[in-house]
């Protein structure tokens, strides 16, 4: 009876300081994600809080921390730019309920069956597309639809940075605080005792203010101004097939990224580890609300969870009180996100994209597998000049079609003519698909040019799995080499009709 006061007197000591870790890095995080998603920077925040105070109670991974991710801002922003922000709680809520279903039909491990090149690819199309709609954002400038307009209109941005006072301004205090993001990691132990997002963004804030500097800043409200609760109409937005493909995006790319990112943190410590079909439960309840209030939706994130591990958290409790903070910041100190620069959140975002992409992997995965690093490249690339569903679509019809070619090996051996009968023996073993199919029809073919009496022994002992294109094809081939001369299937399997 009296262990378990000291245990939880314990773990409090641990969680508590942690959960100031992790609300110190969300905050500037929760706010940047929001503004670059085109909605009021407060639904990013109810979507923390609701991260949190809801997600965080329920179990899945107990260290893993839920909120507004950089790694669906693209998305979210297309869809408040196509369907009206209106919208975005009952697409939000549509894919909390997906997830529902998903995780109560214990779906939560095939997630675990994704590609990694595939999601790889995902988080650096989306990186991208993010860093290039931030660079506009940083130097308060706004930016065209579409990944490659955005490309394609830099040379332009910086044209009319390098014209503009105001803007030069901007950009300066966005790039300052990517550098402050980039440097941060070297300083001493002592100084990084501040998590470099918040470091960053007041050191911007304050620079800002101190030289009265003209540029754009957070705009803030109350957080019960910003919450919609969903209408009629908004429900009547399901009978559109535009949004119910979003939510359908938004519940499988914030569930894979949710699973992938607990499996990295399950790596990052020695506790408990997650429960897949669980987790996918606890963000599918958490996207519900967050719909309901017409708020971000979430996912697990990576940063704040291993900065929560890092911390010294050993329970859920750490997670939650993340989210008491940032209700009670909300809630006392609104106004202080008005003295916010939107360049630096920009800058934060910035840097937060080009983490999201795998550069000094792909090298390494070059080497290794060149299949899977072309499914990483073309994956992202087709997420800048496409979209990210179709993009994602893309990258694993790839990474099925490898799979296929990579498992239909087949060895071809013709051995040299029998000199007793002159029987020319050809020999297959592995697996006989319409992948090998090409291959297996040169090698028949070219038996033609032997003499027309010379039979010609085929064996397929060896064969482990023969599809029935394969199957229609050696019988084609020994029914046109009879005409003229002897040929002979051993061991051919019996493919169903």
């Amino acid at each position: 009876m009296t262990r378990r006061p000291a245990l939880r007197l314990s773990t409090l000591r641990s969680d508590l300081p942690a959960s100031v870790v992790v609300f110190l890095v969300a905050l500037p995080l929760c706010v940047g994600v929001a503004v670059a998603s085109g909605v009021p920077a407060e639904l990013g925040l109810i979507t923390g809080i609701v991260g949190g105070l809801v997600t965080g109670l329920m179990p899945g991974s107990s260290l893993q921390v839920s909120g507004p991710a950089a790694g669906l801002t693209v998305l979210v922003l297309a869809a408040v730019q196509e369907h009206g922000l209106a919208a975005l709680g009952v697409i939000t809520a549509t894919a909390g309920l997906l997830q529902l279903a998903m995780g109560a039909a214990r779906l939560g491990r095939l997630f675990r069956a994704i590609s990694v090149s595939v999601v790889q690819g995902m988080l650096a199309g989306i990186g991208l597309v993010l860093i290039a709609g931030q660079l506009y954002s940083l130097a308060d400038a706004k930016g065209p639809a579409g990944g490659i307009a955005k490309l394609a209109g830099l040379p332009g941005l910086a044209l009319d940075v390098a014209r503009s006072p105001q803007a030069l301004a901007a950009a300066a205090i966005g790039a300052g605080t990517v550098a402050v993001l980039v440097l941060w990691p070297r300083l001493p132990a002592r100084a990084r005792l501040v998590p470099a997002p918040l470091a960053a963004v007041a050191l911007a804030t304050a620079v800002t203010a101190l030289l009265d500097l003209s540029v754009a800043r957070v705009r803030v409200a109350g957080l019960l101004d910003v919450v919609h609760l969903p209408t009629g109409s908004d429900l009547a937005a399901l009978g559109s097939a535009g949004v119910l493909g979003t939510a359908l995006a938004f519940a499988l790319i914030a569930s894979a990224e949710s699973l992938f990112s607990a499996a990295a943190v399950d790596r990052l410590h020695e506790g408990p580890r997650t429960d897949y079909d669980r987790e996918l439960l606890a963000q599918g309840v958490g996207n519900t609300v967050c719909g309901f209030l017409g708020a971000l939706p979430m996912t697990a994130v990576i940063v704040r969870s291993a900065a929560n591990v890092q911390a010294g958290a050993r329970t859920k409790a750490s997670r939650v009180l993340h989210g008491v903070w940032l209700l009670l910041f909300a809630a006392l100190f609104p106004a202080a996100l008005s003295a916010i620069p939107l360049a630096a959140l920009a800058g934060v975002l910035v840097h937060a994209g080009a983490k999201l992409v795998p550069l000094r992997a792909l090298r390494p995965l070059w080497r290794a597998d060149r299949g899977e690093a072309a499914i990483l490249t073309v994956t992202a690339v087709a997420i800048v000049v496409t979209n990210l569903l179709e993009g994602v679509l893309l990258g694993l019809l790839l990474a099925v079609l490898k799979s296929a070619w990579d498992t239909s090996h087949l060895t071809i051996a013709v051995a040299d003519p029998d000199p007793a009968d002159g029987t020319v023996r050809v020999t297959l073993i592995g697996n006989a698909t319409f992948l090998r199919l090409p291959r297996l029809l040169e090698t028949l073919e070219s038996l033609a040019e032997l003499p027309a009496d010379r039979p010609v022994r085929l064996d397929l002992s060896g064969v482990r799995h023969l599809d029935h294109a394969c199957h229609s094809a050696l019988e084609q081939w020994q029914e046109r080499h009879n005409r003229s001369g002897s040929a002979e299937l051993v061991g051919l399997p019996v493919v169903a009709a």
